[in-house]
């Protein structure tokens, strides 16, 4: 008998359907996978056999044929367990084929005959729903993931016997709610972080304000226990809350790479914070298995790399694309796949390797040359990437008691919302440039015009400060930036000025 319904196989952060296609004829013996199945697919037969002892049923003595189409497109996972062994029991009769034909199943089996969620469940369904399939069953772990997607009806299953009887219509299931829109906070309680946590650091909380507002990078530099940290962990408390469109982009990144409880859209912005032992591969995304990296993990929020110089030359310098593109690109032999990676970049470091440097109360021991070489561990294209550097000086015992608790997130985002909002108007007809760190030289030209005194200001700190062009055009669109909060239509020399003042620690004129 011949049976046909269908899987989900994950490519990149997207899936294709899959058709899963059973035949159980009279010659030969034995279970049969085609269609370029993995190792883990390959591996589903013996899970299948176990569970369908532990499930009351038993395999057919008949040769089985499973045939995975489009053939020419990879499977991997346990994913495919579930359908698999669905198919293969209509196939038996044991299952009523018409209740297979129009669903999408995904899940792993136990031995004991369990189901266990998989990854990519989200990205499996928005394409089940484009591809015309209503009805999916999936682990009851990823039921509320997959309900995020409207138009499908998504049934969650905890084991195989379950599953059986919801098919054959001996047992009742209630599709997964669909998941609300979740409001805005305009409080910031859903982060645990406060920015009046912070005493004093007042210029680089108004730094952070405007990475915020413009979705600028940023390299902090200071001593230990200046700060930095705590400063970086508080960003994401004062940028705009997700759009329903980031969210579920978001969340899609994150359901594929597998991130546990995921339980509908996503309604923080992600804070990413690798040790500096990451490897390329960890950073970037691919493998053996293709998985998104950190830069990907951290799209729509903050990737923050402390102990900047501390990090592998190699794992920095593949920086460089995403932070210009908003996405990665993983070439290997076996696979090509596109990440997106648009986050802000907030860097952290020492200003030399004892970290006291230029300290008010300690002295550095560290020679000249020293400082300079650990300043040129960071290659000057990665920092000329980094649109804002600011030096965080260590905060008095004094200040630490006697100063007010600092002004919170909520107030803070309120101004950086207001400046997003400008920025979305300004750029409603170019199509993926929502914040002024995204514009072309196009942009710029027609966005960022100078008048003769902003003009003469900013060629005299590219000629004292020896700056490129990227950093001349990083210059700007900061100005940009402060302008809009401010509520000016025109840059003039006061937002110049502070934005070339966020270069001053650029590495030429580091140590000098």
């Amino acid at each position: 008998m011949f049976v046909r319904t269908y899987a989900g196989a994950v490519v990149g952060v997207d899936a294709r359907t899959v058709s899963v296609e059973v035949d159980i004829s009279g010659g030969g013996l034995g279970l049969f996978l085609v269609g370029l199945p993995d190792s883990a697919v390959k591996e589903s037969e013996q899970r299948i056999r176990a569970a369908f002892g532990n499930s009351g049923e038993r395999m057919s003595g008949r040769k089985v044929v499973v045939s995975l189409a489009p053939a020419d497109l990879r499977k991997e996972g346990a994913a495919f367990d579930l359908p698999i062994a669905v198919g293969i029991l209509a196939a038996m009769s044991r299952v009523d084929a018409a209740a297979v034909a129009d669903t999408l199943f995904a899940g792993e089996l136990s031995l004991d005959g369990s189901v266990k969620p998989v990854r990519g469940i989200l990205p499996v369904a928005m394409q089940a729903r484009a591809d015309g399939i209503r009805r999916l069953v999936v682990p009851a772990a990823n039921a509320a993931e997959a309900a995020v997607v409207e138009g499908i009806e998504v049934f969650g299953v905890d084991s195989l016997r379950r599953t059986v009887d919801f098919l054959n219509g001996e047992t009742q299931l209630f599709p997964a709610a669909t998941r609300p829109e979740d409001p805005a906070v305009p409080d910031g309680s859903i982060y645990d972080e406060d920015f009046a946590d912070v005493r004093g650091q007042q210029h680089v909380k108004r730094a952070l304000e405007i990475a915020a507002a413009g979705g600028h990078n940023v390299l902090m530099i200071g001593a230990p226990g200046s700060g930095k940290t705590m400063l970086a962990r508080r960003l994401p408390a004062i940028l705009p809350p997700l759009t329903p469109e980031e969210a579920l982009e978001t969340t899609k990144i994150h359901s594929v790479a597998g991130s546990a409880e995921i339980a509908g859209l996503m309604i923080r912005r992600p804070f990413r914070a690798p040790h500096h032992t990451v490897s390329q591969v960890a950073l970037i995304g691919g493998g053996q298995s293709p998985h998104p990296g950190e830069v990907s993990l951290a799209h729509h929020g903050v990737l923050f790399l402390d102990e900047l110089p501390e990090f592998g030359r190699s794992a920095l310098e593949v920086l460089r694309q995403p932070l210009e593109e908003k996405r990665i690109t993983v070439s290997r032999a076996r696979y090509k796949v596109q990440y997106p990676a648009n986050f802000t970049l907030i860097a952290a470091m020492n200003p030399c390797p004892c970290g006291y440097y230029n300290h008010p109360d300690r002295e550095c021991t560290c020679s000249p040359g020293a400082v300079h070489r650990y300043m040129g561990r960071i290659s000057g294209p990665l920092m000329d990437r980094i649109d804002m550097h600011i030096e965080v000086a260590p905060v008095s015992a004094s200040e630490l008691a006697g100063a007010a608790p600092g002004e919170p997130s909520a107030a803070v985002r309120e101004r950086v919302c207001r400046a997003r909002e400008v920025q979305r108007n300004r750029f409603r007809s170019c199509r993926g440039v929502h914040a002024n760190a995204m514009m072309n030289s196009a942009m710029l030209r027609e966005y960022c015009v100078l008048d003769a005194a902003s003009a003469a200001l900013l060629e005299q700190a590219m000629q004292r400060l020896s700056l490129s062009a990227r950093a001349y055009d990083r210059i700007l669109k900061v100005a940009r930036t402060i302008a809009d909060l401010a509520g000016r239509e025109q840059i003039d020399a006061a937002d110049v000025a502070e934005a070339i003042n966020y270069r001053s620690l650029d590495r030429e004129s580091w140590g000098r």
